[in-house]
């Protein structure tokens, strides 16, 4: 049996209807046209608290699993045993969303394990992202997630960014789309390489006439998929996911 390689969307956005997740959908298929497996969380839908900085008091006590009784350990299992991770994010205010940045601060008993077992457990982890919102500060939220996983130990390959800052539909924007394919595609190429299956790249980026058909028709699917849900992700769920109780 062949290696198999799996890469992880996390989706900061509580709209599961909108550009954010459109974009993500976008990579992860583009993923599995190069032979990954994926999973996609939503992290509006668990329990993700804020950290309560162990590490500050004493070094040795920010480890996995973390402290906090949350939903944390099953994102942290499932991080574990992928190859990479998209993060993907709306943008609030020039920067990530609130529960974005609960999970990278959360990460940090990842790569703190380098002083319990010697290597930050997100070393060597492929990291991808995007960011979208009708907001400026795209590139500030990238370069942003782009230096924390950096210092945390992981691998960003080439092309491994997508962003959008307006108010229209994205599907639109056929270079956005583009984009947020290749962070999948290159991604699953430096996995690839990374494990030995195959390092024979002769382009990371992708912009050929039958790729870029492929991929803007599954967007364009996936649109029509994600305004039908639409319906049943609306002002009142969101308002039911801030209120619910713990």
């Amino acid at each position: 049996m062949g290696k198999k390689i799996k890469i992880v969307g996390l989706n900061g956005s509580p709209r599961k209807y909108g550009n954010t997740v459109l974009m993500l959908e976008v990579a992860l298929y583009a993923a599995r046209l190069e032979g990954a497996e994926t999973e996609r969380i939503d992290l509006y839908d668990h329990r993700i608290q804020e950290c309560i900085g162990c590490v500050s008091d004493n070094i040795m006590k920010c480890r996995y699993p973390c402290v906090i009784e949350d939903d944390m350990k099953k994102i942290y299992d499932i991080i574990l045993e992928s190859d990479g991770a998209i993060f993907a994010t709306p943008i609030y205010w020039y920067n990530m969303s609130g529960v974005m940045k609960n999970l990278i601060d959360r990460l940090t008993a990842l790569e703190n394990m380098i002083f319990i077992d010697g290597k930050s457990w997100m070393e060597g982890k492929v990291a991808g992202f995007i960011a979208a919102g009708n907001d400026t500060g795209s590139i500030a939220v990238i370069q942003n997630l782009m230096s924390i996983l950096n210092s945390m130990g992981a691998i960003i390959p080439p092309w491994a960014l997508a962003y959008y800052a307006s108010t229209g539909l994205v599907e639109e924007k056929d270079n956005v789309i583009l984009d947020s394919a290749n962070i999948g595609r290159s991604m699953a190429l430096m996995i690839r390489c990374i494990k030995g299956i195959d390092c024979n790249i002769n382009k990371w980026y992708d912009s050929e006439e039958d790729y870029k058909e492929k991929i803007m028709s599954f967007a364009r699917k996936t649109r029509d998929k994600l305004r039908r849900a639409e319906k049943t992700f609306d002002l009142e769920y969101r308002i039911r996911l801030a209120n619910k109780k713990e």
